[in-house]
């Protein structure tokens, strides 16, 4: 069940969090170089393809430049997404540890906010067969029946054959219904990718181990689950103070001046399954 992992969905205090983003991503750019750099290159890629083309997708109720620039440095082949992934499956140890020592905690906000309000647009169908191919990484494969959570942001792809280009170790057949479609946010579209939120719990139900080729996981979601809540707003704004959390689990303000200033400071401060079968229908799936 990935325990470590930071589940964060932010329900009822997005507003909040929202608020909190532009002291928070500040301090966060002077600590954190790879996130900073990873961050210029997705806001440049962002206004490059807002003036010359392709121009994103219309988007969703509430979605803001910083979700698509957050998509866009997370999509990039830069050292971001691996650094923040390997980070974000160790700071849900303690909740000390994520607010101490997890410095990516603006980005994990806007990641999972971008999803919930994408998934919210998107119409049916939700569920998706994905598939997702790893290197330098072998997992021993949990049982069929299992329940197991990827842990981090995970990266598939709707193309069996795309995924088998990503790692010829372990593949995955993934029937998703949490995962969002972004290719019309990815610095690579034509990868169909599909990017799932650490939170979504899945069964397993099949697998195989063979002493040569890749090991084979075959998932199907059964929902979500979180063990933490609005963390950082409690510890900021609940310690002295009885705090009542909004029922709305999305932010709506708009911060794209506060973002470019940021951004402004921080540069002058220097695989698939060959013949993999069809994954179970809905009528097998939990929502």
């Amino acid at each position: 069940m990935a325990p470590t992992s930071f589940d964060d969905q932010y329900a009822g205090c997005a507003a909040a969090m929202t608020a909190a983003l532009p002291e928070l991503n500040r301090t966060e750019f002077q600590a954190n170089k790879v996130y900073a750099d990873g961050w210029v290159l997705g806001s440049t890629r962002w206004q490059e393809r807002q003036a010359w083309g392709p121009p994103p997708p219309p988007p969703p109720p509430g979605f803001r430049d910083e979700h698509g620039v957050a998509l866009l440095a997370y999509t990039i082949n830069s050292p971001l997404f691996k650094e923040f992934n390997v980070a974000l499956r160790e700071a849900g140890r303690t909740r000390v540890h994520y607010l101490q020592h997890f410095s990516f905690k603006t980005f994990h906000f806007l990641l999972t906010e971008a999803l919930q309000l994408l998934g919210k647009a998107q119409r049916s169908p939700r569920c998706l067969q994905v598939f997702r191919g790893v290197q330098g990484l072998r997992f021993r494969p949990a049982g069929p029946g299992a329940t197991v959570r990827l842990g981090g942001f995970a990266s598939a792809s709707l193309q069996n054959a795309t995924a088998q280009n990503f790692g010829k170790e372990t593949f995955f057949g993934i029937w998703t219904c949490l995962g969002v479609p972004i290719r019309g946010y990815s610095f690579f579209p034509e990868e169909e990718e599909v990017l799932i939120p650490p939170f979504e719990t899945f069964q397993v139900i099949n697998t195989s181990r063979p002493t040569q080729g890749p090991t084979r996981i075959y998932l199907r979601s059964l929902g979500e689950h979180s063990t933490y809540n609005c963390e950082y707003i409690k510890d900021k704004q609940c310690k002295s103070r009885p705090c009542r959390l909004e029922n709305s689990a999305m932010g709506q303000a708009p911060l794209s001046t506060v973002w470019s200033l940021a951004l402004l400071l921080w540069l002058l401060v220097g695989g698939a399954f060959p013949e993999s079968p069809r994954l179970p229908w809905p009528w097998a799936v939990r929502l």
